[in-house]
């Protein structure tokens, strides 16, 4: 028989830089974690990409165990780090932050792949693309 889920949590952790304080600690305090049996195995799983951000999705199941998935760096940061800006315009279709080319958006789309509910390449430029362009960066061919 399978185990009840009793909460689904999301959180967006430096990688390799979990500790027991906040936001890791607190957030698995809450639901009766223990700490370092989610610490340890995502430091390790996540020094390859240390310094970034990455976005983990963690199942709580009644008996206070879990399993977590890491989804890797969130979009917004990739297109941040392919265009070199610091952040995305407060108004995006007014006042433009910077440019983005195809060949830059099919890297993203292929970091992205397993993740973006798109059948083949052309769909998952399309929605990175429209992430850009909601940040205000420009979309180039």
């Amino acid at each position: 028989m399978a185990k009840k889920i009793i909460g689904n949590l999301k959180l967006r952790i430096p990688a390799g830089k979990a500790t027991a304080g906040p936001p890791v600690g607190s957030t698995l305090g809450q639901w009766g974690l223990n700490m370092m049996d989610f610490i340890n195995p995502f430091n390790a799983a996540t020094k390859d990409l240390m310094g970034k951000d990455v976005i983990v999705h963690m199942q709580v199941f009644e008996d206070r165990t879990f399993n977590w998935k890491s989804l890797g760096q969130p979009v917004d940061d990739l297109i941040r780090e392919k265009t070199g800006i610091k952040k995305g315009s407060g108004k995006p279709h007014a006042e433009k932050v910077g440019k983005i080319t195809r060949a830059q958006l099919e890297e993203i789309a292929e970091i992205k792949k397993d993740q973006l509910n798109a059948i083949d390449l052309e769909g998952r430029v399309k929605i990175i693309a429209g992430s850009a362009r909601s940040m205000g960066v420009e979309v180039e061919g």
